[in-house]
Order: C-alpha cells, then sequence, then structure tokens
C-alpha cells in the first residue's frame, strides 16, 4: 500500500557518477513534549508546529471521501530476523546502486521497503524507493531530498494535490471495520498543518488518498498501535 510512494528525490537525483547538487539536509524536529498516549508519540503537534495561520475566505471548502493512510520511520532496534545484506548507494546523489551497505535485521529491512525509511541500529538512516532501490542518509527524507518532518509532511498524487499545497484534516472519518480512531490520534491528526512534499508514483496514489507521516517507530509492534491506521470518509480542508 505504501509502496507506491516514491522517496527518492527523483527530480533532483543523477546516477551514482552524477554532480547533482545535494539538498541541504533539514533538523527533524524533536518529538512533541505533550501527554504520551502510551506509545510515545504526541497527542498533538509539538509548539513549533502549532504557529498557524488562520483559515481564511480563500481557503477551499471541506472534502469529504479522503482516505487517509499513515507512515512511519521504522526503528531496527525494535525489529528482529537474521542478518540480511543490503546493497545500493552509500549516499543522497545516486540511482540503482550496487554498493554494499551492511547487513541489517531482516524484519527491518521489510519495514523499510513498506514505509520508505528506517533508522539503522548504528544511526544511519536506510531509505527505499522504487525509482532508487536503497541508500544511505543522515535522515529520512521526502522526494525533493527535504528531511520528512513529524505532522507535517504528506504525500499525494501529483495529479490530485500538487506538492506544496497545505491541508488540515478535518474529521477523521473511520476506520476499514467502521470504528473509529482513538481521540488522542484523531485530535493529532486535526491539529497538525501539513504540506504536500512527498508523492506517489503517478497513478498510484489514487483520487483523494493522502499519505501522513507521523515520526519514527517508539516500540515493537508498532503496527498494532492505535497510530498505524487508515481512515476512510476523512474530510479535508486546503489552503
Amino acid at each position: 500500500m505504501r509502496s507506491a510512494r516514491v522517496l527518492a528525490a527523483v527530480l533532483l537525483l543523477t546516477g551514482c557518477d552524477g554532480d547533482a547538487p545535494r539538498a541541504e539536509p533539514e533538523p527533524v524536529p524533536p518529538p512533541a513534549a505533550s501527554a504520551d498516549t502510551g506509545w510515545g508519540l504526541p497527542s498533538g503537534p509539538s509548539p513549533r508546529r502549532t504557529t498557524r495561520e488562520p483559515v481564511t475566505a480563500t481557503a477551499a471548502p471541506a472534502t469529504g471521501g479522503w482516505e487517509v493512510t499513515v507512515y512511519y520511520t521504522a526503528v531496527e532496534n525494535y525489529h528482529s530476523g537474521e542478518p540480511e545484506t543490503v546493497t545500493g548507494c552509500p549516499g543522497l546523489d545516486c540511482a540503482d546502486g550496487d554498493e554494499d551497505l551492511g547487513a541489517y535485521k531482516s524484519d527491518f529491512v521489510e519495514a523499510v521497503q513498506e514505509e520508505g525509511t528506517g533508522r539503522t541500529a548504528g544511526g544511519e538512516y536506510l531509505n527505499w524507493s522504487h525509482d532508487i532501490g536503497y541508500w544511505l542518509d543522515t535522515q529520512p527524507r521526502d522526494t525533493a531530498g527535504r528531511a520528512l518532518r513529524p505532522f507535517v509532511s504528506a504525500a499525494a498524487d501529483p495529479q490530485v494535490l500538487a506538492r506544496g499545497t497545505r491541508f488540515r484534516i478535518t474529521g477523521c472519518g473511520h476506520q476499514d471495520d467502521g470504528s473509529r480512531a482513538t481521540e488522542a490520534v484523531c485530535a493529532a491528526l486535526r491539529d497538525a498543518r501539513w504540506t504536500v512534499t512527498d508523492e506517489f508514483t503517478p497513478g498510484l496514489g489514487g483520487d483523494k488518498h493522502i499519505d501522513a507521516y507521523i515520526g519514527e517507530q517508539t516500540g515493537p509492534d508498532f503496527t498494532d498501535s492505535p497510530w498505524y491506521l487508515t481512515l476512510y470518509d476523512a474530510t479535508l480542508r486546503t489552503g
């Protein structure tokens, strides 16, 4: 579901021997100092993310029928499995590399391929995308080579929401079984101010489908937590 997202800097990167400029790293915001919901993620955006512009009369009206999935940065220390050797690019300015990037727990490698990014036990970030393959980096990145920002970065089909589009999730809708997201999770998603910086492969994201980045995995079995969810019939407001 999430592997359709292109997480590499497709428009900025060249082959391994290219001279394309490297994107300037941006610091990843620290976790919010707010109420803990039991899985270590904030119950709302951190203070640095709560500075916002009020919705004005020029904002687009809210629209329903959206599908909202979340993606996160996997953390190797919370995974298991036999060591699996990974080959790819040793840095950002590369594509389809075949260098030895080291061996990592197999469950972690699988999660990186599903989510697009993961923090290794050594502290580096192992990223992956369809167009680039695996590469090592100093931080998780979006398609333009910028650092992913928890409760800010989002992905969408560029034919539906162009890069740079700002939006709010004004209604959380329901999950596949008809249940509602927990109030803490829904409140955090609603309070955030999202910007489309990441993108699905054109045509594969689908109409009215967004992917919202919520930060690093905070414990084992994270995919069983209330934070790992897909919402249906959610309501969005752009602008």
